[in-house]
């Protein structure tokens, strides 16, 4: 076959071109029953109920609180150690201040604040639009 007589032809086969026409019979959709999918609103609405709980869990567990303030108290443990644990010729070189200890036991306490707004105030889930 030609390039100039494949040219009113689909690319892929099986597929034929759009002619803007829907292969759909005149079934409406808000009857409560699709006809292409097979499902029922009840069966749809339980279904987006599942997913919004999903949603719920997603939005507690990826709350950015969690995640900063675990950070912070990771951070402010390993610092705090190396705090305890440094020389005396590192506290000399910071003007005698142990800054390590300091800074660990300030990521301590920023850490654990996060933790605690989380805890007092968790993360509620996004409302989706209000069915009509």
């Amino acid at each position: 076959m030609s390039q100039s007589e494949n040219s009113g032809r689909s690319e892929r086969p099986g597929h034929p071109e759009r002619s803007g026409h829907s292969e759909r019979s005149g079934h409406s959709e808000r009857s409560g029953h699709s006809e292409r999918s097979g499902h029922s609103e009840q069966d749809v609405h339980q279904h987006v109920t599942e997913l919004e709980g999903k949603s719920a869990t997603a939005a507690r567990i990826f709350d950015l609180r969690r995640i900063i303030g675990g950070l912070f108290v990771l951070y402010g443990i390993i610092v705090t150690i190396t705090g305890i644990t440094d020389s005396q010729a590192a506290i000399d070189k910071a003007q005698g201040v142990n800054i390590n200890l300091w800074t660990g036991i300030g990521m301590l306490a920023l850490g654990v604040f996060f933790l605690v707004w989380l805890k007092l105030r968790p993360a509620e889930a996004p409302k989706g639009p209000e069915p009509e």
